[in-house]
């Protein structure tokens, strides 16, 4: 494992960093991926946003991670849509 100093001591670069992050950091790019190989549409995307979104309301305990969860999501989903086009979409 690449290693650095901190203030004189070594560290393995994987303590420095939370494992949700790199969790996020992995399912970012799987979503990204699915998306530049056409398994996932934009519409997917949309209806996964929904979903971690309707989360924030089930579970009144989580709100604050819910909702950082859903504007991630969101974010994602508008990166996805700026990188890779398609078509959002239709309301009912």
């Amino acid at each position: 494992m690449p290693c650095f100093n901190v203030q004189g001591r070594k560290m393995d670069i994987s303590q420095s960093v939370d494992s949700g992050d790199k969790a996020m950091i992995i399912l970012q790019s799987l979503v990204c991926y699915l998306r530049e190989k056409n398994i996932l549409s934009r519409c997917d995307i949309e209806e996964l946003c929904e979903r971690v979104e309707a989360r924030e309301k089930e579970f009144p305990c989580d709100q604050h991670q819910a909702a950082a969860a859903a504007k991630d999501m969101r974010d994602l989903g508008e990166y996805c849509g700026k990188r890779y086009g398609g078509k959002r979409r239709r309301c009912l």
